[in-house]
Formats: C-alpha cells, sequence, structure tokens
C-alpha cells in the first residue's frame, strides 16, 4: 500500500510514519522540514501546504492509496480545501486527523458522531470563527470544522474524519502528562481538582495513529470520535504518576468553586481539569466498532515517563509554556485551605 503523510516528523505523524512502514507499506512524507528529522525509510518531498505549486509538485510523485493529514491544526480551511482539490486526482482516500472541537456542544454536552458541528465555509480564512465568553466554542473549533468541510466536499465517501480529545504519550509537545510526571516527582502536598473520583479520556498517540492506519486501509468514511472508552479517575491518574517518578506527594483534593475562586485556570494550571459536563464524556462506540483499540492509560503514563527520564526533548512549542500552576501560587492556594 502506498500512502501520502502530510506531516510526518514529530509526535503523532511521526508515529503513523513508523507503524505505516512497519506494516510494509510505501510512505510518502510531505513538510516543511522544519520541526523535525524524517523518519528513516520514507520518501521525503520538502514544502509549503499553502503553495499550489508545491502540492502540484507533490501530486506528481503519486497516486497513493490514501493521504493521512496530520498538520491541518495551524492551517485555515481553504489552505486544507487548496490541497484536497490539487491532490485528488493523485489519491483514492482523504484521512483528516481533527478534534472534538468542532462540535457545537463541545465541552458542555455529551457527544456522538451525530452531535450538531460548528458552521464554518471549506473557503474560510485564519479569520472565520470565534472563541465564546467561557472559552466555548473557540476559533480553533471553527476552523477545524471548515477544514473537516473542505475534505468531505472534495472526497466525499472517500473522506474519514479522526476527532481525538487529548492526546497523551511519549513524544508529547503540549505538556499536559509532562507537567504532571514532574509534579509528582517533586513531591509534597499536590493541588489536585475534586472530584478524585471524576474519570478522563486522554488516548495514547500510538493508538490514535494505528487506528489512522486502519482507517487508511479500509472503506469506511464519516466522522469518528477517538477517545479512551474506559479512561481512568484523576485519583488513579495522579496515583500513577505518583508510582512511576517514586514522588513522596500526597494530592490534595479542592473543590473547584474554590479553585475558580483562587484563580486557577481549567485546562491549563491543572492540565485535563474541566468542570464543563461534556469535556470527559465522548462516546467513542464507532471508532471502537471501526477497529480502535486503547492501551489502559497507566501503561501510557509510564512509557511518558521512560521516554522522559531518558532525556525525551519534545518539539519546541508554545503550549508547553502554558500547562502547569506555578509553584508558588499552588502553594498559595493550598494555605488558603488551612
Amino acid at each position: 500500500m502506498r500512502i501520502l503523510l502530510i506531516g510526518g516528523t514529530w509526535f503523532l505523524g511521526k508515529y503513523i510514519a513508523e507503524g505505516a512502514l512497519a506494516r510494509g507499506w510505501s510512505v510518502t512524507t510531505f513538510n516543511r522540514g522544519r520541526s523535525g528529522r524524517d523518519v528513516d525509510g520514507v520518501q521525503p518531498v520538502h514544502g509549503d501546504r499553502t503553495a499550489r505549486r508545491d502540492l502540484e509538485r507533490l501530486a506528481q510523485q503519486g497516486p497513493w492509496d490514501a493521504v493521512i493529514d496530520t498538520s491541518s491544526s495551524d492551517f485555515a480551511p481553504r489552505d486544507v480545501l487548496l490541497a484536497t482539490t490539487t491532490l485528488h486526482t493523485a489519491v483514492r482516500r482523504w484521512v483528516h486527523i481533527s478534534t472534538v472541537s468542532v462540535y457545537q456542544g463541545w465541552p458542555h454536552e455529551p457527544l456522538t458522531e451525530r452531535s450538531a458541528l460548528l458552521d464554518c465555509p471549506a473557503d474560510a480564512d485564519e479569520s472565520v470563527g470565534y472563541t465564546g465568553p467561557d472559552g466555548s466554542p473557540t476559533h480553533y473549533g471553527f476552523q477545524k470544522a471548515g477544514g473537516e468541510r473542505a475534505v468531505t466536499d472534495v472526497f466525499g465517501d472517500a473522506a474519514v474524519l479522526v476527532r481525538p480529545g487529548v492526546i497523551l504519550g511519549p513524544g508529547e509537545y503540549v505538556g499536559r502528562l509532562p507537567w504532571w510526571l514532574g509534579r509528582a516527582k517533586r513531591g509534597g502536598r499536590i493541588l489536585a481538582p475534586a472530584p478524585a473520583q471524576q474519570r478522563i479520556q486522554p488516548v495514547d498517540v500510538r493508538d490514535v495513529a494505528a487506528f489512522a492506519l486502519e482507517q487508511a486501509a479500509s472503506e469506511t468514511s464519516g466522522g469518528y470520535n477517538v477517545a479512551h472508552p474506559q479512561g481512568m479517575t484523576f485519583e488513579d491518574f495522579i496515583g500513577e504518576c505518583l508510582a512511576v517518578t517514586g514522588g513522596a506527594g500526597r494530592p490534595v483534593w479542592v473543590d473547584p468553586a474554590f479553585l475558580t475562586e483562587q484563580g486557577v485556570k481549567q485546562w491549563t494550571e491543572l492540565p485535563l481539569w474541566r468542570t464543563h459536563a461534556g469535556v470527559w464524556a465522548v462516546d467513542s462506540s464507532r471508532a471502537v466498532a471501526a477497529g480502535l483499540r486503547t492501551r489502559p492509560l497507566a501503561e501510557t503514563i509510564r512509557d511518558t515517563w521512560a521516554w522522559l527520564a531518558a532525556d525525551g526533548r519534545p518539539v519546541d512549542h508554545p503550549r508547553w509554556a502554558a500547562h502547569g500552576i506555578a509553584p508558588e501560587k499552588e502553594a498559595k492556594v493550598l494555605a488558603a485551605l488551612d
């Protein structure tokens, strides 16, 4: 099988490239050659996905059985549309890595693939969309919804839309799990968002990669929510972080209203914490039926710590610095409880 991977040098794209090669597939990657090294064994083509001339040059390297696009997050819908229309004659199907943020109800409502989507045209530029006063919907969600439309308008029943929630694992560049692991290693009293039994649904990057490859090789179509069907409790999550790092810490479970009163930011200062009812209520049963297999999150935590302990270095990304509460602020909030 011959696939074209747009991206392919770090995190999800890197795992997809490695997984495809392990299956004996022929892999062409297309990227700017700036964010990381091309995986050994791929056929790299360097260029700008917003430049028609570069895309036309890329199309001459085809045909391919499928495209897997991992790099649309930083591009407007019209850029996705340019890629789909230019490459349409060179590929048979398009697997698009999207996000649950495309839903109107995210993160307030439980989600299935039948949930309503945000409205954004396929030819929208980067200005289309907005972020609501409570942080939802997001400009990012509108842009990704437009990107999905740019794929389905061109590829129709040959389009697959993979919609992950939170992706964790070795090589993570956002910094959510690495921050919790570092905090656990530091020990002491750890500020933790109650309730301790809240279940979370992050999914391992390697499982997302495997699912994307399965869809590239299948005849499926449409959207798939990709979240861990079992998940784990926040208590078990922090407990596992403490166990793998050997940290002598103790979580202090604090009511969300008090955290908000103290100015603790959801989603960033305490990564993975968000009080909205739908944030961890994503139905992934359709993806499971289509082949999604998810490893225990304890394995994800363990392997990410092993990667970090072996001097794992993510790509430089601004989102890393946005995650984690400052020690001084955490101490101040904990002191306010006494």
